[in-house]
């Protein structure tokens, strides 16, 4: 499929246009980021990881009903996707207390939640992403009633499956953030999971050590931020090779001398 105009770019993807209008390709870059974009770097491989981790994850999530944006994976930085409308609220679901409800509530890190606790907040980098309620997204009509049902019946339903499939390779699902979608079909919307779910989206800490698997080693300075996510790649048997960062320099390399 061929790659056309640049659609969009965020901070961890670009979304390119392709000659079917229902269908675009999405590219994950290796840029991190963090505490709304004060923080940033380039890590080589991130975005490679996030693509095969993303992948693994939405396609079994299709497997137990959870329809979402995925096609196929292309290669080792793009996918195609359904084009959606994206609702503009982050969906945060938390089993574990941890990062800013600990600092906002003065709860202790760590303390693990009696039941899922799910958090609204507005995606509008220019004001911080901030924390809302219900009644904040049906007043300004974000989305209605019925959306919101169906999105947290499918949070639910998500989030018994990824803690399930996390706890048999050995790591605890401690948050995530989740993003929606409108999709198009015969005249009618269709909410939709969007988005990506990989270790810049979730929190993941090994079972027996606590140790973190996630962007938090970017945000916390811990470093190993790769062999933290080629760790989660390798648990959930998806990338049995080593990661070859020498390549993906060599391609990006490339690219910069063509574009030059």
């Amino acid at each position: 499929m061929k790659k056309g105009k640049k659609l969009y770019e965020g901070k961890a993807k670009i979304i390119y246009a392709t000659s079917d209008k229902n269908l675009v390709i999405q590219y994950f870059k290796d840029d991190a980021t963090a505490f709304n974009n004060l923080k940033k770097s380039t890590i080589e491989g991130k975005g490679v990881l996030n693509n095969r981790i993303s992948e693994h994850i939405l396609s079994n999530l299709t497997q137990i009903g959870i329809k979402n944006h995925l096609v196929k994976r292309l290669n080792m930085r793009e996918q195609i996707i359904k084009l959606v409308e994206i609702i503009p609220i982050e969906f945060i679901v938390r089993n574990v207390a941890t990062g800013s409800i600990t600092k906002r509530l003065g709860i202790e890190d760590g303390t693990v939640l009696n039941q899922p606790l799910l958090e609204y907040c507005l995606k509008d980098d220019n004001l911080g992403d901030p924390l809302i309620a219900e009644e904040h997204i049906l007043a300004f009509d974000w989305a209605t009633k019925s959306e919101l049902e169906k999105v947290k019946k499918m949070i639910l339903r998500i989030n018994d499956f990824m803690i399930g499939m996390f706890r048999g390779v050995g790591i605890k699902l401690i948050d995530f953030k989740l993003e929606f979608g409108r999709l198009k079909e015969n005249g009618k919307n269709e909410v939709i999971l969007a988005d990506e779910i990989s270790p810049d989206t979730c929190r993941l800490w090994d079972s027996i050590t606590d140790k973190k698997l996630d962007k938090d080693r970017f945000r916390k300075n811990l470093g190993d931020l790769i062999p933290a996510y080629t760790e989660v790649a390798k648990r959930l048997g998806i990338l049995h090779e080593q990661l070859n960062l020498s390549a993906v320099n060599v391609t990006k390399l490339r690219s910069v001398k063509k574009r030059k």
